[in-house]
C-alpha cells in the first residue's frame, strides 16, 4: 500500500528516522510533522528547541478519469502540469485514441478490468465522465471500496439520484456514498468543457489539500 512518510534528520547531531504518515508523534514535533504531511512538501522546523529538516516522500498522485470525452481533453494536460499522474479509461476505441490524447496514457478497456489489475488507492483521484453508467458505475465502485481521495461523478442532481440508487443496490452505505462529488467540480458557473475541467481540478485539489488525506495528518 502506498502511503507518505518523513525522513527526519535533526541537525543538531545528524541523528535521523523515517516517520510514516500514521505513526505518532506527540509534542511541538509532532504538530510539525502533521503541518508537513498536510501542506504536501519538504521543509525546516523547529521544535523543542532544536532543528529538523523534514524531508517529505509522497507516492506521486494519481488522477483517473473515465470516460474519453471533450472534459478530458482539455482536463488531462492541466492536470499532467500539476504533478498528476494522469490516465484516461474507456472502453470506447471511437473516443479513446492517441490521436485525440496525443500525451496522456488512454486505456480503451472496461474499468472493472483495469482497475482491478491497476487498483486505486488513498493517493488516487476519479473523475467519471462518460456519462454512461455502464461504464461510470463499476468505475466509482472501486474508488469508494479504495478510499481515493477525491471522487466525482459528471451529471445532473437527478442523473446523480438514480446513480446513488444503482449504487445503493450494489451494497455501498450511505456513508461512502456521500463521498461522490456530484454535479462534479467547484460550482463556478463553468458553462462549456474546458471551464468544467478548470472546475474539476480545483476541486481535486482542494479535495486532497483540505480534505481527508490533509485531516488525518492534522490529528
Amino acid at each position: 500500500m502506498r502511503q507518505a512518510a518523513i525522513h527526519l534528520t535533526d541537525l543538531a547531531d545528524g541523528r535521523d528516522r523515517v516517520i510514516l504518515q500514521n505513526d505518532a508523534v506527540a509534542g511541538e514535533l509532532g504538530a510539525a510533522i502533521a503541518q508537513t504531511f498536510a501542506a504536501g512538501r519538504s521543509r525546516l522546523v523547529t521544535a523543542n528547541g532544536r532543528e529538523f529538516f523534514l524531508n517529505l516522500h509522497q507516492p506521486a498522485l494519481r488522477l483517473v478519469l473515465v470516460g474519453a470525452v471533450h472534459v478530458s481533453q482539455t482536463l488531462a494536460p492541466m492536470a499532467a502540469k500539476l504533478g498528476y499522474e494522469v490516465e484516461i479509461i474507456d472502453p470506447r476505441t471511437g473516443f479513446a485514441t492517441s490521436a485525440r490524447f496525443p500525451e496522456t496514457e488512454v486505456i480503451a478497456e472496461w474499468p472493472q478490468d483495469v482497475l482491478t489489475n491497476r487498483p486505486l488507492d488513498r493517493y488516487s483521484a476519479l473523475a467519471a465522465l462518460s456519462h454512461d453508467p455502464k461504464i461510470d458505475d463499476p468505475a466509482l465502485e472501486s474508488a469508494l471500496e479504495a478510499g481515493c481521495f477525491y471522487i466525482g461523478a459528471l451529471g445532473s442532481r437527478k442523473t446523480h439520484e438514480k446513480r446513488i440508487e444503482r449504487l445503493r443496490q450494489k451494497g455501498i452505505d450511505d456513508d461512502r456514498l456521500r463521498r461522490v462529488h456530484a454535479p462534479i467540480g467547484l460550482a463556478i458557473g463553468a458553462a462549456n468543457p474546458q471551464e468544467i475541467a478548470v472546475a474539476i481540478l480545483a476541486e481535486v485539489v482542494q479535495a486532497f489539500r483540505v480534505g481527508s488525506i490533509a485531516e488525518e495528518a492534522r490529528n
